[in-house]
């Protein structure tokens, strides 16, 4: 009787580690993960070279609740999903948003937030935000994004200046060479407006989250033979949902629940 009881108890705690997030036969014991490092607050390159940001501190904490060691290494964005494709890394947690043209190459977790795209301007111009008033007008953004899809086919008469990063766009508005940068509403706010640079600037305009051009929110994405790696992901985002880990992780970075409806 009692090595029954020993045996049930056994099999018990075996299945309670198996729904808590322990995938050691799916996936490696030790995942890199790719990252832009020059979206801050969600990803940035401190001066030693580490990572920090809401996606590092959510990253680890997915790491931990999955039961896997988890190493972080940047990558320019235009390489960023090329470099998931030649196997650098094993997935990315780098604020690409999961759409279905996308999907087509890659795979994706379940998202893990979602905020709006917004405009942003200096705070003493009439521009007027639609298709009509920034007609002619120059409009930064960061390239091989949403936010550049949207911007040529939904404004075709204005004019696109890329970039390699946000920042970029960022300094080019503060100096006059464009007229509006386009972006994510949290990442306008955190990475800019509360800078000493973002003085005298303002969000401007509708909020857009059609997922035409703006996807389904942000995912863990991995190469399409490795499912397995982004259904961890996902179970891991909804435990730390459900025990508080996610809402203490986005109110450190941005006052605020970030996941979206």
């Amino acid at each position: 009787m009692f090595d029954y009881l020993k045996s049930v108890m056994l099999g018990a705690g075996l299945a309670a580690v198996t729904a808590t997030g322990l995938w050691a036969q799916d996936i490696p014991a030790k995942l890199v993960l790719g990252t832009e490092g020059a979206y801050p607050p969600f990803n940035a390159t401190k001066s030693d070279g580490t990572v920090e940001g809401f996606e590092i501190d959510l990253g680890n904490a997915m790491c931990a609740e999955i039961g896997v060691e988890c190493e972080w290494v940047t990558q320019d964005w235009d390489g960023i999903i090329p470099g998931l494709l030649g196997k650098k890394y094993d997935a990315i947690i780098a604020s690409l948003y999961i759409t279905d043209e996308r999907r087509k190459v890659i795979a994706f977790s379940d998202k893990y937030y979602q905020v709006p795209a917004r405009f942003m301007v200096a705070d003493d111009s009439d521009i007027e935000i639609s298709a009509e008033g920034l007609s002619g007008k120059v409009v930064g953004t960061q390239r091989a994004t949403s936010f550049e899809r949207f911007i040529t086919d939904k404004m075709p008469d204005v004019e696109v200046r890329l970039y390699g990063t946000m920042d970029e766009a960022y300094l080019d508005l503060a100096s006059g060479r464009v007229d509006a940068v386009l972006g994510d509403a949290v990442a306008l706010v955190d990475g800019f407006l509360k800078t000493d640079d973002g003085e005298g600037f303002e969000l401007r305009g509708p909020e857009y989250t059609g997922a035409e051009w703006f996807g389904y929110g942000a995912g863990v994405a991995v190469r399409q033979d490795d499912q397995a790696i982004a259904d961890a992901f996902s179970d891991a985002i909804k435990a730390l949902r459900a025990d508080g880990t996610y809402e203490e992780i986005s109110n450190k970075w941005f006052g605020i629940d970030v996941y979206g409806g």
